[in-house]
């Protein structure tokens, strides 16, 4: 209905009378329509294209022209708009034809008391088609848009990126996705508030829309992350346009609550070409070139290129991070151990012996070398270890091990671990879970690893120590540290780095670093332990230095738990 509520009205009819004579019948109904009478195809047109009406009422003869090319015209621009057939001529076999290509009605010229009733029903089931329609296209925006910023959302974002790599398939033409990433939304999100990170979003969505053309395609792909299409586009434009992208949002401040922040962009850019087999595999480079644009400073665009060595090894990394997120899921993770001997005589103390960890992936075992390095580059460390803590506290809880009178078993910590707050209490709650003496447990962390996280490590170690366990430091003599840090860190055994071992025999500079880290630890209370002791020769020669316990293929190959 209009906005005076009135009915509006279109009449197709080459008789002036008849139209006069069917709006005397409204009236008495009650409705004084807005309306406009119409006898031709090409004035229908006309007035269907000026104005959006509410009904259509048309004769069924006209000279050249009839009800059925009236239906076909209206149904070409309104889809919706219903039709009615008021006629003096229509037989029933016409009429029935007239209903099947979409009329809602027909009535005699004779017997217009029909009029009325079939104008309230047909306004009112169009008002509830219309708000159908409404809700259908609200509904279908919603799909393929992003709620918070109304940019094309992934999805949508996907589907148009694959329709290019087909038009590259066909054509040879070149486009560029631009993969972008904010890289201060975690601070402003966290210290800010949710509200604040929302709002952000949409006033960095429209920066970037400012700048691309109505061809290109701008999608929101995730949290902070968005993606730029640019279509039949150049390599030199497209890097010209991220350029200007990092420029315009490092010089933009955004300001909540009184106070402003700084913001920055990290770009990866990709040339779609033919070569490309698949959608996955561009956003699978774009994804690595915007984080190799981080690692090399943030607030820059960077270019994939596939014989980019550090490109290769984040993509090598990415590959072993889902493998490990798998292995952690399927529990393909298991423990080996590999014992340690005393050196020097002394009470029996018992097993000691190192838990190593181990990935199980069909018939192939693989060794932590292939995939801690990913593991710690993804934040993966923490997840690993706690899965280490608790597969060892139960291996221990099983063999009566853990509550036995004597005997330490060695478990590692990465540094990540070391600055996780809820770390400590995840051990404890082990602990009361599996029922053993924190005794029995030394935990390992290296030296580097130590230094870097000096407080937190000094506070961990402090709150454990306090419940019986025991700390080791591993690889000392192959970090920055000075023998100093060993008046500092309250651990309790000193691992010499297997560097400096496996060629005691053969180098004295070797074998001094060796016997003064020995020299050092005896000084500070410390009991040694050798690594990668290999032979029996190296085993004497520590011996002969004093070195406190050993640990090696020489000593013991790596056994799977029984």
């Amino acid at each position: 209905m209009s906005n005076d509520d009135r009915l509006k009205l279109l009449l197709v009819d080459d008789s002036e009378d008849d139209a006069l004579l069917l709006l005397r019948e409204l009236r008495r109904g009650g409705i004084e329509p807005h309306y406009r009478l119409v006898d031709s195809e090409d004035s229908l047109l006309d007035a269907l294209k000026a104005e959006e009406w509410d009904l259509v009422i048309t004769d069924h003869n006209m000279p050249g022209f009839s009800s059925l090319r009236t239906l076909e015209v209206t149904k070409e621009t309104s889809h919706d708009l219903p039709v009615i057939i008021v006629s003096g001529t229509i037989g029933e076999e016409v009429a029935v034809g007239a209903m099947k290509a979409g009329a809602q009605d027909y009535i005699m010229k004779d017997n217009l008391s029909r009029l009325i009733p079939a104008i309230n029903r047909e306004v009112k089931e169009n008002s509830v088609r219309k708000a159908k329609r409404e809700a259908e296209t609200i509904l279908e925006h919603m799909a393929y848009h992003d709620s918070l910023t109304d940019l094309v959302n992934r999805r949508e974002f996907e589907r148009r990126l694959a329709s290019a790599l087909e038009t590259s398939r066909h054509t040879g033409k070149k486009h560029v996705l631009l993969y972008l990433d904010l890289d201060q939304f975690k601070i402003i999100n966290d210290t800010c508030g949710h509200v604040a990170g929302d709002e952000l979003l949409r006033q960095i969505a429209g920066i970037l829309g400012s700048h691309i053309r109505a061809s290109d395609t701008l999608a929101r792909l995730g949290g902070d992350e968005f993606g730029i299409l640019l279509e039949n586009c150049d390599e030199a434009h497209a890097l010209k346009l991220a350029e200007t992208l990092c420029e315009d949002v490092r010089e933009f401040r955004f300001v909540w609550q009184g106070k402003p922040f700084a913001v920055s962009l990290s770009v990866g850019m990709v040339i779609v070409t033919k070569d490309y087999r698949a959608t996955t595999e561009i956003l699978s480079h774009a994804d690595l070139a915007c984080y190799a644009a981080k690692d090399r400073g943030r607030n820059n665009v960077q270019i994939y290129q596939a014989d980019d060595r550090e490109m290769q090894q984040r993509q090598n990394d990415m590959h072993w991070t889902s493998r490990i997120q798998q292995a952690l899921n399927s529990n393909s993770f298991y423990l080996c151990h590999q014992p340690m001997t005393a050196l020097q005589t002394g009470p029996e103390e018992g097993l000691r012996t190192e838990f190593l960890l181990r990935m199980r992936q069909g018939p192939d075992i693989i060794p932590p070398g292939a995939f801690i390095p990913a593991a710690e580059r993804f934040s993966l460390m923490s997840k690993i270890d706690y899965h280490v803590i608790e597969m060892a506290f139960a291996y221990l809880e099983r063999t009566g091990l853990g509550r036995a009178p004597s005997g330490t078993f060695f478990i590692n910590l990465s540094g990540t671990s070391l600055s996780d707050e809820g770390l400590f209490c995840y051990i404890r709650k082990m602990v009361d879970r599996y029922r053993i003496k924190p005794e029995r447990v030394c935990f390992e962390i290296t030296e580097t690893a130590a230094i870097a996280h000096l407080n937190l490590t000094m506070g961990f170690i402090n709150q454990s120590r306090q419940d019986g366990f025991q700390f080791a430091l591993d690889d000392f003599g192959c970090g920055m540290s000075s023998f100093s840090y060993l008046k500092t860190l309250p651990v309790d055994y000193l691992k010499i780095d297997g560097s400096f071992v496996r060629n005691l025999l053969y180098d004295p500079i070797d074998v001094g670093i060796v016997d003064a880290c020995n020299r050092v630890g005896h000084a500070a209370g410390l009991k040694t332990i050798a690594e990668f002791v290999e032979n029996d020769e190296v085993k004497k020669r520590l011996v002969e230095l004093g070195v406190d316990y050993a640990q090696g293929f020489g000593i013991a190959m790596p056994q799977a738990l029984a």
